[in-house]
């Protein structure tokens, strides 16, 4: 007679590491703290390095070929999928991300499936208009087809959870509007400590990805007419060479790409301010690194920011419907007298979502 498998650690899926993100960072934090193994989809150079993972970790190396956007999460989903007897093996099992949660076991299994929830996918849910045109042409029918299929087989792995964690209660609501399940919030881990005030260097700084719903285009057209104040732009992204030809009569922006975690943490320690102004964001990393550092936020009263920012007290929140001209305002509003005032609130607020507390959260959760 065959004997039971020993349970192994905890275990930590991840859909993969590409960036040295914050859900990335997440990932490896949470791994750290409950001692837990590690399996993700596959891992890049422009990730964390080795030190961060756990010895216990394991890629599933997906090909390079099925890493493109709009066959990466079906094959990452159907890759995990072939996971489920493996990740049986281990008592506790925590999925984080779109494709990771298709690795769950089903109901007979012993352990439990604990789910942090970043957020519903936008595509499948609440931003599907916006990526309705990559669903055109000639194989739309094709597109759309797998695009309800991986729906389906989302939806039943959520099904399968024991616990659902959200990053916040913006997420929360999200889950429970789109999935019919409760959550628990348990708000991302900053390293408050990595983010220290370095006086005022006479610049605002965006470090939003360059990309479409993080709206960095309104920034940029409102520090084209404020040439008196200076904005610095430290971040890559699609739309990047897009917004260097909008502000190319505008020397008083500058683009300085995807910069180390060193520059990065200078260039907010040293901002007069930050602005961070995406649509809908699920948590939003950046208004609380920048809080951690002393600097306020200028943000806009949508999503994780109206949960994150306290208005006139550690930055200003745009009205939803913002434009140019409202940020323009904003900062005209914060002048670096007035931001500096802010500091402790902003250094205290942060306090409100360092790792010490995400790490009490999850333990929690995991050993209940």
């Amino acid at each position: 007679m065959k004997l039971p498998e020993k349970a192994g650690p905890p275990l930590v899926v991840h859909d993969y590491f590409a960036i040295r993100g914050g859900g990335e960072r997440l990932v490896l934090t949470l791994a750290d703290a409950i001692g837990a193994d590690l399996l993700y989809g596959y891992r890049s150079a422009d990730s964390y390095d080795d030190a961060m993972f756990p010895a216990g970790s394991r890629d599933l190396d997906l090909p390079m070929a099925l890493r493109r956007p709009g066959l990466r999460a079906a094959a990452l989903a159907a890759r995990f999928a072939l996971e489920r007897r493996r990740v049986a093996r281990h008592d506790t099992r925590v999925f984080s991300g779109v494709a990771a949660p298709f690795a769950a076991p089903g109901a007979g299994s012993p352990g439990r499936n604990i789910f942090y929830c970043h957020t519903p996918p936008r595509f499948l849910y609440d931003q599907r208009a916006h990526f309705a045109p990559m669903l055109g042409g000639p194989a739309g029918m094709l597109k759309r087809a797998g695009l309800a299929r991986f729906r389906r087989g989302y939806e039943a792995a959520v099904g399968r959870m024991d616990t659902i964690v959200a990053n916040s209660e913006t997420v929360r609501e999200r889950i429970r509007s789109f999935l019919g399940r409760d959550s628990i919030v348990v708000y991302p881990p900053c390293d408050t400590k990595s983010f220290v005030w370095g006086g005022q260097q006479g610049y605002y700084l965006s470090t939003a990805r360059l990309a479409g719903l993080k709206r960095v285009d309104r920034i940029v057209d409102a520090f084209r007419t404020m040439p008196d104040q200076q904005l610095v732009v430290a971040s890559g992204g699609d739309e990047l060479e897009n917004l260097r030809r909008r502000a190319k009569d505008a020397p008083n922006i500058t683009f300085l790409g995807w910069v180390d975690e060193d520059r990065l943490r200078r260039l907010i320690g040293e901002a007069i301010a930050t602005i961070y102004v995406p649509v809908e964001e699920d948590f939003g990393m950046s208004p609380v690194e920048s809080m951690a550092a002393g600097k306020p936020v200028i943000g806009v009263a949508e999503g994780g920011l109206r949960e994150t920012i306290l208005d006139g007290e550690t930055g200003i929140l745009l009205p939803p419907d913002f434009q140019p001209a409202d940020i323009a305002e904003a900062v005209r509003r914060l002048p670096a007298p007035r931001a500096a005032a802010m500091r402790g609130a902003c250094e205290a607020r942060a306090e409100v979502f360092s790792e010490e507390r995400f790490i009490e959260g999850m333990r929690a959760i995991v050993s209940g």
